[in-house]
C-alpha cells in the first residue's frame, strides 16, 4: 500500500521516515519529496508497505503523532489524476497556455 505522509519537518530524511513506519511492519520504500531547484524537502513524502494490514495499522498509529516536532498527517495515498499537468507551461491555463510569449498575458499584442 502507498501511504501519504504530510506535515514533515524540512529536516526529516527518508531514513527517519522509514524508521517511524518500520515499527508497524515491513517498509519497501520511503521517499521525501524535494524541491527540484533547492533540494529542500517540500514537507511531505510517501511510504510503501507491502502488507495492507500493517500499512493500515501504521496509518492509524502515526496519524497525528509527532515526528521531529511536527504532527504528522498520514493517509492512504490517492492515485495521481490524469489532469495533473495543467497550467500555462503544459497548455492547461484558462488563457490557452502552451504558446509562450503570445496571447493575453504576455504583454504582446496580436493583430
Amino acid at each position: 500500500m502507498n501511504i501519504y505522509v504530510g506535515n514533515l519537518s524540512h529536516e526529516t530524511t527518508e531514513e527517519n521516515l522509514k524508521e517511524a513506519f518500520e515499527v508497524f511492519g515491513e517498509v519497501n520504500r520511503a521517499k521525501v519529496i524535494k524541491d527540484n531547484n533547492t533540494g529542500r524537502s517540500k514537507g511531505f513524502g510517501f511510504v510503501g508497505m507491502p502488507d495492507k494490514a500493517e500499512a493500515q495499522s501504521a496509518i492509524e498509529g502515526l496519524n497525528g503523532k509527532d515526528l521531529q516536532g511536527r504532527s504528522l498527517n498520514v493517509s492512504e495515498a490517492r492515485p495521481r489524476s490524469k489532469g495533473r499537468l495543467g497550467g500555462a507551461r503544459h497548455g492547461g491555463s484558462r488563457y490557452g497556455g502552451g504558446r509562450h510569449g503570445v496571447g493575453r498575458l504576455s504583454g504582446k499584442r496580436r493583430y
